[in-house]
């Protein structure tokens, strides 16, 4: 994606940053201290990525996975961004329960396979949204989810069934 089309989109949303408008306090502070929380963590000049949305995208990664602190992830392509956020965390390929996983957008079959091991407390990203909207709409409009979070470049999907429904778009 070029840079013209990032700004175009970071502009278009730029009145939903920083929790504005969100009347939960959970989903606020979630917003607010994970997604776009701006104060240089740790281990961030280690982990730089090839291009500037795999370092925006791992950033974030690192973030969940310091927030959420999960015992087992099933390994993928941001396993030393997921690492770094949680030293403890051990990536197997089989998992029985999700804690915080990352999907595609075009991996239907992966989706379901993930959502019969989620719990209320399981969190999966759900990476590249903005390429199948259809798509993220199914997936924010399903019965088995609760909250959801569309930040453009990715959404993150909550499965606590406690909380009332609720989609989020975020300037991220």
């Amino acid at each position: 994606m070029n840079q013209v089309k990032g700004c175009l989109v970071w502009f278009g949303r730029i009145h939903r940053c920083r929790g504005f408008g969100i009347q939960s306090p959970t989903d606020y502070s979630f917003v607010r201290y994970v997604i776009n929380e701006h104060w240089p963590y740790y281990a961030y000049k280690q982990l730089v990525g090839d291009d500037w949305l795999t370092s925006k995208l791992g950033r974030l990664y690192f973030r969940l996975a310091n927030w959420r602190r999960p015992s087992t992830m099933m390994p993928d392509c941001y396993q030393r961004y997921w690492q770094a956020g949680c030293h403890q965390t051990v990536f197997v390929p089989n998992i029985n329960k999700v804690e915080l996983a990352r999907i595609t957008i075009e991996d239907q079959d992966g989706w379901e396979a993930l959502l019969s091991k989620c719990n209320q407390d399981s969190v999966v990203v759900v990476e590249g949204i903005w390429r199948d909207w259809v798509r993220w709409h199914e997936i924010e409009s399903d019965t088995r989810t609760s909250v959801t979070f569309d930040l453009y470049y990715c959404g993150i999907v909550f499965f606590d069934k406690t909380r009332y429904k609720q989609n989020y778009k975020i300037n991220f």
